[in-house]
């Protein structure tokens, strides 16, 4: 493997950065037919949520996602983790287990070695042998940039299944992992990421969210997404669109170790302003709001944590719950209220 080839340097983009903007995305849903005629069809794309539900009986649901994206940093064997844990917790974000993934690999193989590509797969599959799933297959292709992802297939109980758009007035929002992958991201392809940063960002990004498929049957929890590529905002307006409520965010919510300062620097993501661009007019800011604090809140998050509505009685227990299963940055980060769906950061 040349010492020399930085995987990052393969590709424009990276991680959930990589994705569409809010806006763009939404241009091209808008004459996608409606999935109502399949009324085993529990989940589809009306409200942007996680994933797919299929109702199999009154037992099971099926669950089904699928998630890739270009190198977030140059180890290979790292890169597979990420994109793998990734894609995974879109699953965990239904509240639903994952069963069995599939690979989806698009490779510059005249430039890559094969060794790197083997070592992306091979990372890949360590972690869903950490979840319990096989990865039955796949599909390949030569392509100009390296992607890599998985489509990942899940079963819930259909009367467990947790979406984005069923939160209530007055349920607090919980956040499982600390912000600023993006930032780490952009910090490392200038060089100015240390060696204490980059082993944060790999923690981060390779915790499975596996604390999702406890939540369906946990008390007070009402609806449940993940923070993934359009940031803390750009989810929490999904939750408040779908709930037909406003999303009130903290101001200060937990963050990655330096990344305040590297926010103060102005270390950002260009993913970053293309989702303010998209969603900023549905948010509410002070005149006075730093932009690097809006920079962190709109943050694409590759493999971040999930964002949880939950009734206020609740919302200690389920913090102690995650903070037990490892997600120790574990906090509530604002509360739905009743008003136009909307963000007002506070």
């Amino acid at each position: 493997m040349p010492e020399d080839l930085r995987l990052t340097s393969l590709a424009h983009g990276g991680g959930c950065g990589c994705k569409l903007s809010p806006a763009v995305l939404r241009d091209i849903l808008a004459t996608i037919p409606a999935s109502a005629p399949f009324t085993n069809l529990l989940v589809g794309t009306e409200t942007s949520d996680d994933a797919a539900v299929w109702r199999l009986n009154d037992q099971q649901a099926l669950v089904a996602t699928t998630d890739f994206f270009m190198p977030v940093v140059d180890d290979p064997f790292e890169f597979g983790r990420i994109a793998a844990t990734n894609a995974l917790s879109d699953i965990y974000a239904m509240g639903a287990t994952p069963i069995f993934a599939l690979a989806i690999v698009g490779m510059p193989v005249n430039v890559m070695p094969v060794e790197m590509i083997r070592k992306i797969l091979e990372g890949g599959a360590s972690v869903c042998a950490a979840a319990g799933v096989p990865i039955a297959g796949g599909h390949s292709i030569d392509s100009q940039e390296p992607i890599y992802g998985l489509v990942a297939l899940g079963l819930v109980h259909p009367d467990k299944l947790l979406t984005n758009r069923t939160g209530k007035p007055g349920d607090v929002l919980i956040l499982t992992k600390p912000l600023g992958v993006g930032i780490y991201s952009a910090a490392l392809k200038q060089g100015r990421l240390d060696d204490a940063g980059y082993r944060a960002m790999i923690a981060s990004t390779t915790q499975l969210n596996t604390f999702g498929r406890d939540l369906g049957q946990t008390p007070g929890v009402h609806a449940l997404t993940d923070v993934t590529g359009f940031g803390l905002l750009g989810h929490a307006l999904e939750m408040a669109r779908g709930a037909g409520l406003t999303a009130e965010i903290t101001a200060s919510p937990p963050l990655l170790p330096g990344i305040e300062d590297l926010a103060r620097n102005g270390v950002r993501t260009g993913a970053s302003t293309r989702n303010w661009n998209s969603y900023g007019e549905s948010v509410t800011l002070s005149p006075a709001f730093d932009d690097w604090r809006r920079d962190i809140l709109c943050d694409p998050q590759t493999s971040g944590g999930l964002l949880i509505a939950a009734d206020p009685a609740s919302a200690d227990d389920i913090v102690a719950k995650a903070r037990a299963a490892g997600f120790s940055d574990t906090n509530i980060v604002g509360r739905l209220a009743a008003g136009p769906p909307s963000i007002l950061v506070r």
